[in-house]
C-alpha cells in the first residue's frame, strides 16, 4: 500500500511538479524519480529504544546524567576503541567487541561513518542496525555526503553509486532543480543504509580564490544563488526522509587557511558578513536542521579572541541571541588542529557547549572530552538547565 501510494505520488510529481517548501516548485527527471522510488520500497532500518512511545520529555525525565552526557557526543564510531589514533590502527567495519561494549557504556548520541568504516550494502547494513540496537536512544548516524569531492559511500565503487559533480558545477547552471535532485538522490541512498543526518549542504560564499578549503565545495560566490541552491538540496534531502546541516558558520568562504591544520582568521565585521556570508545561513534557517560551527576567529565581530565554535559571543549572543536561530548547533569536528592544538578535549568540549552547541563532534579523544564534560557538570562548570536544554533539542531533533 505505501509502495503503491509513493509510486502515485512520484508520478503526480513528474507530471506537475511539486511543491515542496511552498516557495519553489522543483520537478524530478525520471532518472530520479525512479530511483527514489526503488529506496522508498527498501525497508529502512529501524531504531530501537528502551523509551518506545514516549514524549522527548517524558525521556528526559528518565535520564541519567550520564546518558545525558552521552547524547552530547557524535563520533566516529572507532573513538569507542580506546586504540584508536595509535599506529596502525584499522577502522572497523563490524560494530562489535570493544564497540559494542563502549556504546553500551557511553550511550553516545550519534556516530559518523567515513571511508574506513565501509565495505558493501550488506555490511554497512548491518554495522548501523547493530548500532542502533545498543542505543538506549534512537542513534543519529552521520556521514559526509555532499556530491563531488566529499562523499563516503559515493567514492565506494561496491556501492554501485554515481558520484555527483561538485556543488560549484550545480551552482553554475543556475537551476536549483538540479539542487534539489542531488539531495533527493543523495538523501535517497543514505536513507536506504540507515544514514539519518547529511553534514551537507555546505552553505558558504566562495569569495576567496585562494580557499583551498571550500572551493568547489561551495555553489558560488553570490549569496542569493548559495541560498536558493543550498534550500533546494536540503527539500530533496527531507523529501528523502534525511535531515541536513548547514555549515560552515558563520561562513568558511573568505579564507585561505584550513582549519584542520590551525587557526584560521576572517577579518570582516559584523556588518559586512551580514551583507553576503549570512544571506544563505538565515535565508535557510526555517527549513535548516541543524546548523555546523566553523573553528574560524572573527576578531572584528567578537572581542574573545576565540575560534567562533568555542565562542560565546557568536553562538549564544550573535546565532541564537541576534538572528533568532531556534534549531540544533553542533561544532565542527573538535579533532581539528585549530582546537586540539591549542585545548585539551576536555576543555574543548566544555568551552564549546557552555558557548552555547548543543552537539561536541568528535573531539580529539573521545574518552577524555566525556569525563571532563561529565565532571563540569557535576562541579556546576555546566548547569544541569543547560545540559536539559541541548539534550531536549537532540531528543526532538532525532524524532521523538
Amino acid at each position: 500500500m505505501a509502495q503503491a501510494k509513493s509510486v502515485i505520488l512520484l508520478k503526480q510529481i513528474a507530471v506537475s511538479g511539486y511543491n515542496i517548501s511552498m516557495k519553489k516548485t522543483y520537478i524530478l527527471p525520471l532518472a530520479a524519480i525512479f530511483l527514489f522510488a526503488a529506496c522508498t520500497t527498501t525497508k529502512n532500518i529501524q531504531p530501537v529504544s528502551k523509551y518506545e512511545g514516549q514524549s522527548a520529555e517524558q525521556i528526559l525525565s528518565q535520564m541519567t546524567l550520564e546518558e545525558k552526557a552521552g547524547q552530547i557526543f557524535v563520533i566516529q564510531p572507532d573513538q569507542l576503541d580506546p586504540a584508536f589514533g595509535r599506529r596502525g590502527f584499522k577502522y572497523h567495519k563490524s560494530f562489535s567487541g570493544i564497540l559494542a561494549k563502549n556504546q553500551k557504556k557511553y550511550q553516545v548520541g550519534g556516530i559518523v561513518l567515513f571511508g574506513g568504516n565501509l565495505k558493501d550494502k550488506n555490511q554497512l547494513k548491518k554495522f548501523n542496525s547493530t548500532a542502533q540496537s545498543l542505543s538506549n536512544i534512537p542513534l543519529l548516524i552521520a556521514a559526509d555526503e555532499e556530491g563531488g569531492r566529499v562523499t563516503r559511500l559515493a567514492k565506494k565503487e561496491a556501492f554501485g553509486l554515481k558520484n555527483l559533480p561538485s556543488m560549484e558545477a550545480i551552482g553554475n547552471t543556475g537551476d536549483v532543480n538540479q539542487a534539489f535532485d542531488a539531495g533527493i538522490y543523495i538523501g535517497s541512498y543514505l536513507n536506504e543504509y540507515g544514514i539519518n543526518w547529511d553534514f551537507a549542504p555546505v552553505t558558504d560564499v566562495n569569495t576567496n580564490p585562494e580557499n583551498i578549503v571550500i572551493g568547489d565545495r561551495a555553489f558560488g560566490s553570490e549569496p542569493e544563488l548559495v541560498s536558493d541552491m543550498a534550500g533546494a538540496f536540503l527539500d530533496g534531502l527531507h523529501e528523502s526522509g534525511v535531515k541536513g546541516c548547514i555549515k560552515h558558520f558563520p561562513g568558511h568562504g573568505d579564507t585561505k587557511d584550513d582549519t584542520h591544520e590551525d587557526f584560521v582568521a576572517v577579518d570582516k565585521n559584523w556588518s559586512q558578513l551580514k551583507a553576503c556570508e549570512l544571506i544563505p545561513f538565515v535565508d535557510n534557517f526555517a527549513k535548516a536542521d541543524s546548523i555546523m560551527i566553523a573553528h574560524v576567529t572573527v576578531n572584528n565581530v567578537t572581542g574573545d579572541g576565540l575560534p567562533a565554535s568555542l565562542s560565546m559571543e557568536m553562538i549564544a549572543g550573535k546565532l541564537r541571541g541576534e538572528l533568532g536561530y531556534k534549531g540544533l548547533i553542533l561544532t565542527d569536528s573538535l579533532g581539528m588542529g585549530a582546537i586540539k592544538k591549542h585545548y585539551s578535549p576536555g576543555d574543548a568540549a566544555v568551552l564549546a557547549f557552555n558557548a552555547g552547541n548543543d552537539i561536541i563532534l568528535m573531539p580529539a579523544e573521545f574518552f577524555k572530552a566525556y569525563d571532563g564534560f561529565l565532571a563540569a557538570v557535576k562541579n556546576g562548570k555546566i548547569s544541569q538547565k543547560r545540559l536539559d536544554e541541548s539534550v531536549l533539542r537532540i531528543l526532538k531533533f532525532k524524532g521523538l
